[in-house]
């Protein structure tokens, strides 16, 4: 049967956006790095016609810093992207917010190209289990502002200088960003239990959260 007028015309967009939001996570990078090298992908750009899975693509955005061997980038630009996805879960906003300064920048195509052919052997393994499963563990309120805590802490983590866990926390938030991607939950609790782990290893046991809290409130005041 013959489309509609309306739908004929809309198609080559709505199209567009449904075949992003259906993609791969793997598929997805891979198309963000095809074109100029030295072109800049907005923010704005990378998270349109994403659905669903805005926040898992912005997070996927944010922890692209903790792959680059470039010391003190990943704390001053992955952490902070980090815990502001984090606080926007933990209000519970529907879709993320980004100030108009950071909605303009964002990567380049070289930068994404290289991120997608470190990681994409692991991607591609991961991409075999995950499915969507469990699905009130990412849309229910509770469990929502649960995640979002988890990534404000592990994102102040991420700002610490703490030595040798770049990627370490980068390949833990990457758990997040699937679980967000994918829709799924199952993931998702293991995302929750390693984090909660890093969170007690790293932070509570060794002070570092405690000092981290000390020395804002001292600024603070």
């Amino acid at each position: 049967m013959a489309p509609e007028k309306g739908e004929d015309a809309a198609s080559p967009h709505r199209g567009k956006r449904n075949r992003r939001h259906r993609a791969g996570t793997r598929a997805l990078l891979a198309a963000l790095a095809v074109g100029p090298p030295d072109e800049t992908l907005s923010l704005r750009e990378i998270l349109d016609g994403l659905g669903r899975s805005l926040f898992g693509m912005l997070l996927f955005i944010a922890i692209l810093p903790a792959f680059l061997p470039v010391p003190g980038v990943a704390g001053g630009l992955s952490g902070p992207l980090v815990m502001l996805v984090g606080v926007q879960l933990l209000a519970g906003m529907r879709r993320p917010w980004l100030p108009t300064f950071i909605s303009r920048h964002g990567p380049t195509r070289a930068t994404v190209a290289r991120f997608e052919h470190r990681i994409g052997p692991w991607l591609r393994r991961l991409e075999r289990l995950v499915q969507p499963r469990l699905t009130v563990l990412l849309d229910h309120r509770v469990a929502t502002m649960f995640t979002g805590l988890l990534l404000v802490l592990l994102g102040l983590l991420l700002m610490l200088p703490i030595p040798f866990t770049n990627y370490l926390f980068g390949i833990l938030l990457m758990l997040y960003a699937m679980a967000l991607l994918e829709r799924d939950g199952m993931l998702m609790l293991i995302a929750w239990a390693t984090g909660i782990v890093a969170i007690v290893t790293f932070g509570i046991v060794g002070g570092t959260l405690a000092n981290a809290a000390t020395q804002w409130l001292d600024g603070m005041i």
